[in-house]
């Protein structure tokens, strides 16, 4: 008998909505929300269910109880009709006609979606509503018109978000998601496309995809799952999402997985609902091959009366049926089946008090179930559900956080609970997660693949602006092309910072720097190593590590001398308290010079004499002979403090002449543009078309070079009035021409870094490594090392504008103020015990004076 004929033989023709009466009628009195029962309504139920699959067989037993249940309490005799042969393919069409031929009253299914529905319905199916069990990624489905379909599974969208929301807090960049087509899910380029959404939103992608036939088609399922995780396992990454499955298809792809050495230290694995709320009922030689999973399981409430019993009856039943499953527990799926049935059952009751079609009472639900509260909007569940993210360990699983949209993660229930209906902040992810093989630390997601049989292929601009920092030349002797320069020196430091061997070949690059992210983003190169600026417009081809130079653009011109100021150049070599602080040094130690040698030295006993002597030892050439020891003591430091500050004086000044008074001969890029000038600007780069859209010089305006050092000759031919160039360029430039230049940087940039594909998990591991670089000093030694071998060492040790003040001076003067101090008092004593009896004889007589 086919299945229409066995749904006609049991099809009950009496329903109170649409008045139609059945042969069928129980006659007994029982009572429905204090109404006496005459007669009970018996409603037929079209159940289309895949009864091969582990979710099947637990929404079958849960209708069936449910059905039971409402019979036992209800004035409507519910009979359920099952069609076990519902595949996906055959779903929509089953239930279309059973709807058009109203053999049925409600139709049920965990494999229907509107889109297909949509072209098998006709006027006939009015007020038979269709319930679909699955979950949707399609967002057209309320726009469909189609009032009678209603969507008791959560948008999908849901389940991404939550994914998403695991895979920011642990910063990975990219997925492999992998799913297997024709399960109780929505379609898979709907849920990839979903999926994408999610994880734009974190800034992380899909790297690529994997699709799996329905297990039940593939002849050799082992064989399939082996071939394709053989190329999971020749990719980098190492972040795979379990997106789509049947239980059957994940336990064998995690027992393959392990079997491979994929589920050892490194891996990430993550499973979504339709997997991970079966984790209470897998057998543990499932979850041995497991350990270290994470996945989301939609929450729900265990502890209830009415959950208790259903789940005895469910367990009791569902054993007896299916001995060959080894646990009976219930699923989210079984309670939202459970939960279906209850639904209509309200339903026909309101259906029966108000005359209003069944479909619209069901939309008008507000039930709480098991399955959490059921109230739809728009023909779909209206209240998002919470999420509930474990880790599998050992036999079971552990809980690390709750997870709803809009409140992120939250360390228990209570505090989830707290978050979401006083609009609180929940916290991040907690709990210590047990990783695959054991690890304990976050894995990086991301490996080098030396299964590959090849190194790293890393392009090097082989036409540099500046060979201090790359240099690409071809050694004839040894008939190999050689690669120098700063910027291959830091890359060569960072790589051997990284935790892993990177094995790697430069090839040098005849194009622009666009051009070689460009050959990055194509994966023609691996990556691209050089003087390569981070700009905006470059992060659409590839992503960039931490810069390990920081630079902007210069603009570079010749300076010009200013007459005026050199006339009394000399006295800004001092600032006018230096010029100060010496003076009154100076004639302080001269004083003291005189008062030591007045009594003793007939040379220095004018006044006009010692001021000679303070002129003349600035100099060292005073002729004049010191002949006590105190005044060597005191002339001693003084005459090497006169050296060091003559020194720098003569230090200062010569800096000055050089640069510190030279102005530019372009005061700014205004004066370029108003007079129409020549510029010069190194060609291959991205400032050539910036100079032309953001600064608006006129193209015929700006003549290239291949290097900044052709740009002195082309300013004496006058070829040119500016260069522009990134700032590193610039002072390598003044470093190596170092007079007659001046720059000025007048935009800061994002800096020097190397270029990867986007989604690299090489990017982060190079930038981490950048920053070890950095931190340790080895980029500052090297870029040391650059400047040294240039004409006027490094720029960043260049001449300062700024005058010399007393501050460098102050322990020197302090040390010869306190000798000199020291001889003065000396000194002082001396004369007094020298001439103690003049000075009693002379106070006697001026006490005789006032005696008279």
């Amino acid at each position: 008998m086919s299945p229409f004929g066995l749904l006609r033989v049991v099809v009950v023709v009496w329903v109170w909505s649409e008045g139609i009466i059945g042969n069928a009628k129980d006659i007994y009195e029982t009572k429905d929300n204090n109404i006496e029962c005459k007669s009970k309504i018996i409603v037929n139920i079209g159940g289309l269910i895949d009864m091969s699959s582990r979710v099947g067989k637990e929404q079958k037993i849960a209708m069936e109880v449910a059905v039971d249940d409402v019979n036992d309490q209800s004035c409507h005799k519910l009979a359920l009709n099952i069609n076990s042969n519902a595949h996906r393919n055959s779903s929509p069409m089953l239930a279309a006609d059973l709807a058009n031929s109203k053999q049925v009253q409600v139709v049920v299914g965990t494999k229907l979606d509107a889109a297909t529905l949509f072209h098998s319905i006709d006027e006939n199916s009015n007020d038979v509503p269709i319930i679909s069990l699955a979950s949707t990624a399609s967002p057209e489905t309320t726009s469909i018109p189609l009032p009678d379909f209603i969507q008791m599974g959560h948008d999908v969208t849901l389940h991404m978000h939550c994914i998403a929301s695991i895979i920011h807090q642990f910063h990975w960049r990219k997925v492999t998601p992998i799913y297997e087509h024709n399960n109780f899910y929505t379609s898979h380029s709907q849920i990839l496309t979903t999926l994408s959404y999610s994880l734009r939103l974190v800034n992380a992608e899909i790297d690529h995809h994997v699709a799996f036939p329905s297990i039940s088609s593939l002849s050799n399922p082992i064989e399939s799952i082996e071939q394709e995780l053989t190329r999971l396992k020749n990719k980098s990454n190492r972040v795979f999402l379990l997106v789509q499955s049947s239980l059957e298809f994940a336990t064998l792809l995690f027992e393959k997985a392990k079997k491979m050495g994929m589920m050892e230290k490194g891996s990430v694995w993550i499973i979504t609902d339709d997997v991970a709320t079966h984790l209470d009922s897998l057998d543990s030689s499932v979850t041995f091959n497991m350990q270290g999973v994470i996945g989301c399981k939609t929450n729900f409430m265990e502890t209830s009366q009415t959950f208790k019993r259903f789940k005895f009856m469910f367990r009791k039943r569902f054993g007896l049926e299916y001995p060959q499953e080894e646990n009976s527990k219930p699923s989210i799926f079984a309670l939202r089946a459970y939960d279906v049935v209850w639904i209509i059952a309200d339903a026909l009751k309101k259906t029966q008090r108000n005359k209003i079609s069944l479909s619209e009472n069901i939309l008008h639900s507000n039930h709480e179930g098991l399955s959490g509260k059921i109230r739809f909007k728009d023909r779909m569940l209206l209240d998002p559900p919470t999420f509930k993210v474990v880790n599998v360990v050992g036999k079971g699983y552990k809980e690390l956080a709750y997870w709803s949209l809009g409140f992120g993660f939250s360390e228990n229930l209570v505090e989830h609970k707290n978050a979401t209906t006083c609009g609180g902040s929940a916290r991040v992810l907690l709990g210590s997660v047990d990783w695959p093989g054991g690890l304990k630390t976050v894995p990086k997601g991301w490996v080098y693949n030396s299964t590959k049989g090849r190194p790293l292929k890393i392009g090097v601009p082989a036409i540099d602006p500046c060979p201090q920092f790359v240099n690409v030349s071809h050694d004839k002797r040894l008939n190999e092309t050689q690669f120098t320069g700063f910027s291959i020196n830091v890359f060569e430091s960072v790589v051997k910072r990284l935790p892993y061997p990177l094995p790697f070949v430069f090839v040098p690059f005849y194009g622009s720097y666009d051009q070689i992210v460009e050959q990055v983003s194509s994966k023609y190169l691996d990556a691209a190593v050089g003087d390569i600026q981070v700009v905006e417009h470059r992060y659409a081809f590839a992503e960039f590590s931490h810069p390990y130079v920081e630079s902007g653009i210069a603009m570079v011109v010749k300076v010009k001398p200013n007459r005026s100021k050199e006339t009394w150049m000399f006295m800004d070599a001092f600032t006018k308290e230096m010029w100060l602080l010496m003076g009154i040094m100076h004639l302080f130690i001269a004083f003291v010079i005189w008062f030591i040698e007045g009594q003793s030295n007939s040379e220095l006993q004018s006044f006009g004499a010692i001021l000679w002597f303070s002129v003349t030892i600035l100099f060292f050439a005073h002729r004049e002979p010191v002949k006590t020891n105190l005044a060597r003591l005191v002339l001693a430091p003084w005459l090497f403090a006169i050296l060091i500050v003559t020194q720098s004086f003569t230090a200062s000044l010569s800096s000055m002449m050089t640069v510190s008074h030279l102005e530019p001969s372009v005061p700014d890029i205004q004066t370029l543009l108003r007079t129409n000038a020549i510029i010069g600007c190194n060609k291959n780069t991205f400032l050539v078309q910036y100079l032309v859209d953001e600064l608006k010089f006129q193209p015929q305006n700006i003549k290239v070079f291949d290097s900044i050092h052709d740009f002195p000759r082309a300013f004496e031919n006058k070829e040119i009035v500016a260069s522009f160039t990134i700032s590193p360029h610039a002072d390598v430039f003044l470093a190596t021409y170092c007079k007659g230049y001046t720059k000025a940087t007048f935009l800061k940039l994002g800096g020097l870094g190397f270029a990867f594909p986007k989604g690299s998990g090489l990017a982060i591991d190079m930038s981490r490594a950048t920053l070890r670089a950095i931190e340790s000093g080895e980029v500052k030694k090297l870029e040391e090392n650059m400047w040294s071998n240039t004409n006027c060492g490094s720029t960043n040790s260049k001449i300062q504008n700024e005058q010399l003040g007393p501050q460098p001076f102050f322990g020197l003067f302090g040390i010869c103020g306190a000798i000199a101090l020291f001889g003065l008092l000396a000194a002082i004593i001396h004369f007094v015990k020298r001439n103690a009896e003049t000075f009693v004889t002379f106070i006697s007589l001026l006490h005789l004076q006032r005696g008279l």
